[in-house]
Parts: structure tokens; sequence; C-alpha cells
């Protein structure tokens, strides 16, 4: 049996993803790097959010880095998912979760150390099941907003 069948449907649109048995584990093919990565439950989820991002909210693939790597204090860090737009300015950062692990003051913490950083408008954090998106405009109380913005509105 694929793990694939083990792991839980999400709280997000269900796209077609391409999984393989590999040799040391299952793997699925990244939407955005186009090459097989294992199929952990947190690859799941984010998966499934770049698929949701692109699809039914118009953020471009390839506007999007999986993995990108910040500079954080002298260490670097990588942040799970970083949309930019055409500018190349990042826009979003999402900080993915398995389903497993509950969203809670930890993952916003990490997400907010990110941000430092990046400087982005929108975090969003997801386990897949919840989503949690915040606005971190500076010149603004931080608000959490009820639904992730499209990308044309940024």
């Amino acid at each position: 049996m694929s793990r694939q069948a083990d792991l839980p449907k999400l709280n997000l649109p269900q796209p077609t993803l391409v999984a393989r048995k590999g040799e040391k584990h299952d793997e699925i093919l990244c939407l955005i790097r186009r090459k097989w990565v294992a199929l952990e439950p947190e690859e799941w989820v984010r998966q499934h959010l770049i698929y949701h991002l692109s699809e039914e909210l118009g953020y471009p693939m390839g506007l999007m880095a999986v993995e990108h790597t910040l500079i954080l204090n002298d260490l670097s860090k990588r942040a799970d998912l970083v949309c930019f737009n055409r500018d190349r300015n990042p826009i979003l950062l999402a900080e993915c979760k398995a389903p497993s692990i509950p969203l809670g003051q930890t993952a916003l913490d990490q997400a907010a150390r990110y941000n430092l950083v990046l400087k982005v408008p929108t975090l969003l954090l997801t386990n897949g099941l919840q989503h949690y998106v915040v606005a971190t405009d500076p010149s603004q109380p931080i608000e959490v907003l009820k639904a992730i913005p499209k990308y044309e509105s940024h």
C-alpha cells in the first residue's frame, strides 16, 4: 500500500499529485522544484498549498520558492514556501506543518523570525487542516485575516 493512502484528506483543494514508491521511501513530484522528494506529511501539506495558491488564488508557480534559504543571526534557515511579486519582492511566507502538528505560538514565532529577514506583508501557518493568515504591515497592528489574499491584491 502506498504511503499516500495513509495521509489525511486536507482542508485544501485536492490537486492531482504524482507519487511513486522510491528505493528508501515514497516520493512525490514537487510542483515547483520539478523533482522527486520524500513524501513526508509536511511535504503533503506543502504540495496541496502550492496547488491552492496557484490554481485558486492566482500565485504564479514561477514566483514561488520552496525551502527558500535565508540568513538569520548568521545562521542559514529555510522557509517552507515564499511567494514573490513580479518585482521579485517576497509577499507571502508560508510555514507548513504536518497535519498531526497543532498550530500554535511556536509555529508563529518561527514564521515571525523568518519574517525579520523577508519582511512579507502576509504570513501563513498551515498544517493542511487549519490555516492562520496574518497581515504584518509594520504601520498597522497585526491582523488575523479570514482568508489568504489573492495574488493580485498584493
